[in-house]
């Protein structure tokens, strides 16, 4: 399972979520935790200076006046008793002990002091925790405070937490857009690539945005650029290498036809026939393709039923299966091509060719098989190299080991792919996959 998401976007927002949200859980626990301490401190303050004026009255009136006292400082959130000594069971905490020394400070030395913590059954039957602080009077007698604890600022922070959600979600969508416009342009790119290498021709990529990306742009456009002329020039020195060959060629032929042995002009002709064909082929090879062909929406099983007709037509051993039910946009003649090549070397080497054809959402998948002796596993990628011939029981019929080549590139400039496999059950296959997109 990966735990890393493919894309770059998808890579980046994770990396900047993750710290963001760590960032800001550990920013809400310090606030939240600095926050309860000013809270305590505040309250304990106020606390302390309550109950020490309220002991310092106390000391001032008789014991009579003290209860009257006592009874009128009792509150919903206090508690005030009177007892001759310490009645209330419990332990200090830190919380307790920091208070005590808080209204020790306040009142003086003169009065002895208690600070406990208990826990006691609220009015609504909750258990909760009481501080419970006494204080021993002047003529010996002590008075109990009872107040409960205050919440804990994050028991309830529904402030703080909504102003960091707000400021959380605020932050994450601003990543969320500069990390797209980062990763846009790298996205234009690789489609532009993509695009390359089935239209060498294709449009240039607008060259706008920050510095970094007009130069990448503005490079890759260069490039295609150097790519096309280089293709044409290419273009034009075999077109003219193809027209001196011929030439020559055409001459030999007709000084052939002079001579009187029969026997050797036959052996002249079949070698010059050879000749043109092998450059005829060659220079097809290095063309690569006619890119000056364009796409159109093709009926493949049309495409494919004239080629099985054509190779029967010629006594070849030829049979479709399967079908297509949804157009394919390419191009027609470099397909046809293709296509022809693979049958021809399913049937020169193979005895037959059987095609079976299937198509998805994503691509469209065609498998050309023979009943021939199939290659050796470390030779099926180099029989694409041109003029790359086996010496094996495939090598012993006629070729020039340019086909495979040839069909081959057609597949890449559809953007699909082009392998050969031995299938389990004996014999050569190729798979030709174009992708619909």
């Amino acid at each position: 399972m990966r735990l890393l998401p493919r894309s770059l976007f998808g890579r980046t927002v994770l990396i900047l979520l993750g710290g963001l949200v760590g960032a800001q859980l550990i920013s809400a626990a310090i606030s939240l935790s600095e926050r309860d301490q000013a809270l305590f401190h505040y309250s304990d303050q106020q606390w302390a200076q309550r109950d020490a004026e309220a002991v310092k009255l106390m000391d001032s009136v008789t014991p009579a006046e003290r209860q009257r006292i006592a009874s009128i400082l009792t509150s919903p959130r206090l508690f005030v008793t009177l007892t001759p000594q310490p009645a209330t069971q419990g332990s200090p905490d830190q919380q307790a002990a920091d208070f005590r020394q808080m209204l020790q400070g306040v009142l003086g030395s003169g009065h002895a002091v208690r600070a406990v913590v208990v826990e006691r059954t609220e009015s609504s039957g909750l258990r909760g925790v009481h501080s419970v602080t006494e204080v021993q009077l002047r003529d010996g007698s002590w008075v109990n405070f009872d107040h409960p604890r205050p919440w804990h600022a994050s028991d309830r922070p529904w402030r703080l937490l909504a102003g960091l959600a707000v400021l959380l979600v605020s932050v994450i969508v601003l990543s969320l857009l500069a990390v797209r416009l980062v990763t846009r342009p790298l996205t234009t790119l690789a489609n532009a690539a993509g695009e390359l290498g089935r239209d060498i021709r294709h449009a240039p990529i607008p060259e706008q945005g920050p510095l970094e990306v007009q130069r990448a742009a503005r490079a890759f456009n260069e490039m295609q650029a150097q790519l096309v002329r280089y293709v044409e020039d290419r273009t034009r020195l075999l077109t003219a290498i193809s027209h001196d060959l011929k030439t020559p060629i055409t001459r030999l032929r007709l000084r052939a036809e002079l001579l009187a042995d029969e026997t050797l002009r036959a052996k002249f002709v079949r070698d010059l026939q050879e000749m043109e064909t092998l450059a005829n082929r060659t220079l097809d090879f290095l063309r690569g393709l006619d890119t000056a062909e364009t796409s159109q929406s093709l009926d493949i099983m049309a495409l494919l039923e004239s080629v099985e007709e054509d190779a029967i037509e010629t006594g070849q051993d030829v049979k479709l299966e399967g079908k297509v039910s949804h157009p394919f946009k390419g191009r027609p003649q470099a397909l046809r091509r293709c296509l022809e090549n693979l049958v021809n070397n399913a049937v020169r080497y193979g005895k037959c060719a059987r095609i079976f054809v299937q198509e998805n959402d994503i691509d469209l998948v065609i498998r050309i098989r023979d009943t021939g002796p199939g290659i050796p596993e470390n030779e099926l990628a180099r029989v694409f190299d041109p003029f790359y011939r086996l010496d094996a029981a495939r090598s012993n019929v006629d070729g020039n080991g340019l086909g495979l080549g040839i069909a081959r590139n057609i597949a890449v400039l559809h953007g699909g792919t082009l392998e050969l496999l031995n299938h389990p059950e004996g014999g050569l296959e190729a798979v030709l996959k174009l992708p619909r997109a």
